[in-house]
């Protein structure tokens, strides 16, 4: 399999710490974001929509982190990490909504405007960046991890970003419970991790 991936990108790194976990062979192919290469006519064949990260198994492409760690969880039929019930993957999924939704709109985009120099409203940003902590750490306050008693890939996909948050101008230290789980997360065997989450 192939990852099409920038190192600094937090939904890139959803993809390579849950293969990194599950010890599922990876191939990186770094994307010249900064070029543009991401909006190359070679590239938008692959992904029409110009973003990363992109997975290529064997032929059959998929894109966008939230989608492409369900593929891997399924296909490697890692069922703690994507349960097979319903319940469950509705609160799964709910979770990556909101790493797509709230996360991405919130640390993300404040990150990107410090970062990266992105013109955005970032004081919004930033007030988002709060109020996902706060209903993250209320959560997790009674809860070891989002869903269920193991870690799942609602987890994977709201960490990076939040761990990132500093980069955005938001501290995160008030969040006892947040921080609880970041370190988790962090304890798990075969961990990695990538440049601003120490």
């Amino acid at each position: 399999m192939k990852l099409y991936d920038l190192e600094l990108s937090g939904n890139c790194y959803k993809v390579r710490l849950f293969c990194a976990l599950n010890d599922i062979p990876l191939s990186v192919y770094a994307v010249d974001y900064m070029a543009g290469e991401h909006k190359t006519d070679a590239f938008l064949k692959i992904n029409p929509l110009g973003q990363i990260p992109v997975l290529n198994d064997d032929g059959f492409i998929v894109r966008d982190s939230q989608a492409i760690l369900i593929y891997l969880a399924q296909k490697y039929q890692l069922l703690s990490w994507w349960p097979q019930n319903a319940k469950s993957q509705g609160e799964v999924m709910q979770w990556l909504s909101y790493a797509a939704n709230e996360i991405a709109r919130g640390p993300n985009d404040a990150r990107l405007h410090d970062l990266f120099g992105v013109e955005l409203d970032v004081d919004s940003a930033r007030i988002k960046a709060l109020q996902c902590a706060e209903i993250l750490d209320d959560q997790l306050s009674e809860n070891d991890w989002l869903v269920g008693d193991s870690p799942t890939i609602a987890d994977i996909a709201c960490f990076p970003y939040v761990a990132l948050m500093h980069q955005g101008g938001v501290s995160g230290e008030q969040f006892e419970h947040v921080n609880r789980w970041m370190n988790a997360i962090k304890g798990l065997d075969r961990f990695i991790t990538m440049p601003g989450i120490e």
